[in-house]
């Protein structure tokens, strides 16, 4: 039959204005995978503009809206000083040392703090930053940026990389700006705990309050730094506990800092129980130790997934959620329902009594061969 219409249906995708600028780097882009096992494990290329070696991480599931690399800062040396136009979060695998802050040309008012592993930090929005390692050894730092939305708005480097404008209600120098803080506020939204302050000095072994939202005994709070619109969360699940299997966009990112443990996801298509319904090899599972990462839902919107602790240790791990773009739901002053809640309710989340029974058995099977216990309440599944 002759074709009725006009152009075709089928066509290679281009690559982005953000994956032209990986290409650019000539450094290793680790991608087409759900996750990794130990990022400190990538291997590494000469990054020539930063001066360190370096690699890009791209999870499915997050293209387009997140950007991901590991640098490894020379023993005694820096990395070369940037500023942009997007905002940026560090976590340190590996290291100790200390960041430069400036804004404009004076690098005389430079405002320094120091990092060590564990830390979690973001250089303010457009000022220039300069991560210093104070050891003999290489420093390894994971970061991670909203850079792919901000290159394809832009589509161009200069604009991003050498754009004098100082967003002065973001950051104005004080001294205590990149001072801890000690305490947690509550979100306005939901009431959830959250951190205000701009650097997390220990993410890995930092308290954290009871929530419950996630899972049995899940302790969370969230935190947004520098002013981002960036965010995300730390969470810890008990020893031999998981969380609710659950649904959201895709895009967030979770990084192994404690435990071991895996992950879970498969397409919302595939029902509550794709293990029951004749569907169990559409799900796919990630593994990961401290350094580990995942992306939570690789394929699209609304694919269910779950975290499981899988070791004698508390499962913590550290998420990084995005921010600018998302898409907003409905109007302001309408009642919001969060996607803790139960999808029976209108929510996004699976209870623990209507789940796969293949997860329950799944996990049980992973403590034994770790030699750690099932640590789940029986009232949970009722």
């Amino acid at each position: 039959m002759e074709q009725d219409f006009v152009g075709t249906k089928r066509w290679v995708r281009p690559a982005t204005s953000y994956e032209i600028y990986m290409e650019e780097q000539k450094l290793p882009i680790h991608r087409g995978t759900v996750g990794f096992y130990d990022i400190r494990e990538l291997t590494l290329g000469s990054w020539k503009r930063m001066g360190a070696q370096g690699a890009f991480i791209e999870l499915n599931g997050c293209g387009g809206l997140q950007g991901m690399y590991v640098i490894e800062v020379p023993g005694a040396g820096a990395i070369t000083a940037e500023k942009h136009m997007y905002e940026e979060i560090f976590y340190v695998l590996e290291g100790r040392g200390t960041t430069e802050i400036w804004t404009g040309d004076d690098a005389n008012k430079r405002q320094t703090f120091e990092w060590q592993a564990g830390s979690l930090f973001s250089p303010p929005l457009n000022t220039w930053h300069r991560i210093v390692n104070a050891t003999s050894s290489p420093a390894l730092l994971l970061g991670v940026t909203n850079a792919p939305p901000i290159f394809h708005l832009y589509r161009s480097q200069d604009a991003l990389f050498n754009n004098p404008y100082q967003f002065k209600d973001r950051y104005d120098g004080s001294a205590d700006f990149f001072k801890a803080h000690t305490e947690l506020g509550k979100d306005p939204r939901h009431g959830r705990a959250r951190n205000y302050g701009n650097i997390i000095p220990d993410a890995d072994r930092v308290e954290l309050p009871l929530d419950g939202q996630r899972g049995v005994g899940h302790r969370t709070f969230f935190w947004n730094l520098s002013g981002n619109s960036f965010q995300g969360f730390i969470a810890q699940y008990a020893p031999g506990r998981y969380s609710r299997c659950h649904a959201h966009e895709a895009g967030p990112v979770l990084l192994c800092l404690g435990g071991k443990g895996y992950t879970i996801t498969w397409p919302g298509d595939a029902g509550t129980t794709p293990w029951a319904d004749g569907k169990g090899e559409l799900v796919q599972r990630q593994d990961y130790k401290p350094g580990g990462i995942v992306s939570a839902a690789p394929g699209d919107a609304g694919w269910f997934h779950g975290h499981f602790g899988a070791s004698k240790e508390p499962l913590r791990v550290l998420a990084f959620l995005g921010g600018y773009p998302r898409r907003v739901k409905g109007v302001p002053g309408v009642d919001w329902w969060g996607l803790n809640l139960d999808i029976k309710q209108g929510g996004h989340t699976i209870e623990y009594r209507d789940e796969d029974p293949h997860i329950r058995k799944m996990f049980q099977e992973q403590l034994a061969k770790e030699g750690a216990d099932f640590n789940m309440p029986e009232e949970a599944y009722r």
